[in-house]
C-alpha cells in the first residue's frame, strides 16, 4: 500500500481515488462516489487519525478503504447511510491492521489528535496534562479506544458503536467502563478529560 502524505490547495489527499484516478480497477468512477470523497473525505481522516494516534497510518487506512469502496460503490451507494458503512470499513481496517500486528508496539505521536482537535488557548499545565491523557488513550485496546473514539469524538449511541464493532451494546458498554477506569486509575483521570482530548 502506497503512503499518503501529500495534500493539494484544497485540502484533499493526493493518492486518494477520484474521478480523474484511472489506477483503480476500470476507468469509469461509480456515480455519486466521486462527492462522497469530497464531502467525507475530510472527515473520515480525522476519524481515523483519532483512533490510530498517528495521521499517516490513517491515510493509508483510509486510502484502502477508498479503494475498495470504490469497486463496491453499485451497492454500498444504494445503502441509507454509505457513510457509516464506510466508516465501519476504517474501523474495521483498523482494528485488522492490529490484530495482523499485533507484536508490533505503535508509538504514540502526541501531536497526531492535536491535529484533528479545535485550538484551544491552554496554558502550559493543560497541555501537559493532555499530551498525558493522548499518550494513554493510544495504549488502550483496541476496540476499547476505537469504542471511545466513537463515543466522544464521533457522538455514536450505543447502538451505532455496536453496529460498526460488531458486537452487542452490553459489550460496547464494558469496553467504554474498561476504558474509562484504565484511565481514571492512571494518575485520577476523569471521564470529561477523556472526551475533551477526543473533541
Amino acid at each position: 500500500m502506497s503512503r499518503v502524505t501529500a495534500f493539494n490547495a484544497s485540502g484533499a489527499s493526493r493518492g486518494f481515488p477520484t474521478a480523474t484516478d484511472t489506477s483503480a480497477e476500470g476507468d469509469d468512477v461509480p456515480d455519486g462516489y466521486e462527492q462522497f470523497v469530497a464531502d467525507r473525505l475530510d472527515r473520515l481522516l480525522r476519524y481515523a487519525t483519532a483512533m490510530t494516534c498517528d495521521r499517516y497510518l490513517a491515510q493509508d487506512i483510509v486510502q484502502e478503504v477508498l479503494l475498495r469502496a470504490q469497486r463496491r460503490w453499485h451497492r454500498i451507494g444504494a445503502l441509507d447511510a454509505p457513510y457509516l458503512y464506510v466508516k465501519r470499513m476504517v474501523t474495521n481496517e483498523y482494528l485488522s491492521w492490529w490484530r495482523r500486528r499485533a507484536a508490533r508496539e505503535v508509538t504514540s505521536s502526541h501531536s497526531a489528535l492535536a491535529e484533528v482537535s479545535p485550538p484551544v488557548d491552554d496554558p502550559a499545565v493543560r497541555h501537559a496534562e493532555r499530551d498525558a491523557m493522548r499518550a494513554r488513550i493510544a495504549v488502550l485496546p483496541r476496540k476499547q479506544r476505537a469504542a471511545l473514539v466513537l463515543r466522544y469524538y464521533e457522538d455514536s449511541t450505543d447502538a451505532e458503536i455496536a453496529a460498526i464493532l460488531g458486537c452487542g451494546e452490553g459489550t460496547v458498554r464494558s469496553h467504554i467502563s474498561r476504558a474509562l477506569k484504565t484511565l481514571r486509575a492512571n494518575q485520577n483521570t476523569n471521564t470529561s478529560s477523556a472526551a475533551e482530548v477526543l473533541r
